[in-house]
């Protein structure tokens, strides 16, 4: 057996904490029916802000429930705090808290890590500008979650993404090259292009992994050699170990495509490669680049789901803001600013704010509406552009 959770496991809150089970039960017991708003908040990120994303999930996991919800869209790039310190309400919760109480866990825990890996995706699609980015990081984590690595680095600004199951989710072609194995099983990229192009759909494009035995600079002249004006690229894999100064590999390997008049000829790297990397690699000639496991293990998001108010009176534990709140939000010259006040607040003036809390969930009907996968990653690729900071 695999060591995962079904659907229906989740659903019923049997992955949650065993303390909100017991508390749950307390409350049945003495028939305490506190009706609460709960929010979601990161007091604290590991960047200057982060992208919101997990959001079908969450829907799964409280449609037909007796709670309201509201949220920001999923894709919204968001600040941990507003510019007056007060946390950022990514989400809230209305109900009768046990009949919630299970959830809490799940919740978190479906916007934790697809925000982490979006967030990270995101820096990096920063720094690479207009270059390719693909998401290779399936296997540095549990099969069962590769779905979800792959439609939260494509949210957050991967092109494509390597896993069959992760590609299908997003709709999309999964992306990829060929492995050093077949190189080795082949023995040698000419035998290993050669027959990639013999046997593989004409839809995929023909790119060679220059780097298992040989110097890249001659397994990328051998490539170009073997299969000619079909190559549509290369992609170096080196192992630290035998790198040197991976710029200059590539500025060698472009000059010696270009002199042969094969100057088209893309060339991807793999490896170890996040925003600290990718700049000098960008600028040396590289056409895009191989993510993984610093997409796939990307810090999380350390949301939190707490208490702000109960029958209607202001109420939190002590290091959180009690009250409901409104959130808005404007992008100007390239600073995101959030603004959070009292929900009863009346004398803010919204001009050239944007609210950002929208109904997702009400009396256990879904009222949000159905995003398209490429609508929310377009929706944050937009905002990526207009903000300036990393």
């Amino acid at each position: 057996m695999f060591f995962v959770a079904n659907e229906d496991e989740i659903r019923k809150g049997l992955t949650s904490d065993i303390y909100f089970s017991r508390a749950e039960e307390i409350l049945k017991k003495k028939n305490i029916n506190k009706h609460v708003i709960a929010e979601f908040t990161a007091q604290f990120l590991p960047y200057p802000w982060a992208v919101f994303v997990g959001l079908p999930e969450v829907i799964e996991l409280f449609k037909d429930k007796p709670v309201n919800v509201w949220t920001m869209k999923e894709g919204t790039i968001f600040r941990a705090r507003d510019e007056g310190g007060v946390p950022v309400p990514i989400m809230i919760i209305k109900g009768v808290y046990k009949d919630f109480a299970v959830y809490e866990t799940p919740a978190l825990g479906l916007i934790c890590e697809s925000s982490g890996i979006a967030t990270k995706t995101a820096h990096i699609k920063k720094v690479a500008f207009d270059k390719t980015v693909l998401s290779f990081g399936v296997r540095r984590m549990h099969p069962a979650i590769a779905p979800m690595i792959d439609r939260s680095a494509y949210i957050g600004g991967c092109d494509g993404v390597s896993s069959v199951l992760g590609a299908k989710l997003i709709g999309k072609n999964p992306s990829g090259t060929i492995p050093h194995a077949l190189v080795i099983n082949l023995g040698g990229v000419s035998n290993a292009i050669i027959a990639f192009d013999k046997y593989i759909s004409t839809d995929v494009k023909r790119i060679a992994l220059v780097d298992t035995f040989g110097d890249e600079k001659l397994e990328t002249i051998q490539a170009v050699e073997a299969i000619g004006r079909k190559l549509y690229g290369v992609r170096l894999d080196t192992p630290h170990s035998r790198r040197g100064v991976f710029a200059d590999i590539i500025r060698e390997i472009k000059w010696e495509l270009a002199i042969r008049g094969f100057k088209d000829v893309k060339i991807f790297v793999s490896g170890g490669l996040d925003e600290n990397t990718i700049p000098e690699l960008s600028e040396a000639g590289a056409d895009g680049f191989g993510v993984g496991t610093s997409i796939a293990n990307a810090p999380t998001i350390n949301f939190a789901m707490d208490i702000v108010e109960m029958d209607g009176k202001p109420v939190a534990k002590k290091g959180k803001f009690s009250g409901r709140k409104k959130v808005y939000r404007q992008i100007k010259d390239g600073e995101l600013i959030f603004k959070v006040i009292s929900y009863s607040e009346n004398d803010f003036c919204a001009d050239g704010w944007e609210e950002m809390l929208v109904p997702l969930i009400k009396n256990g009907k879904v009222v949000y509406h159905k995003q398209n996968i490429d609508d929310i990653r377009e929706y944050a690729l937009d905002q990526l552009k207009e903000i300036n900071d990393l």
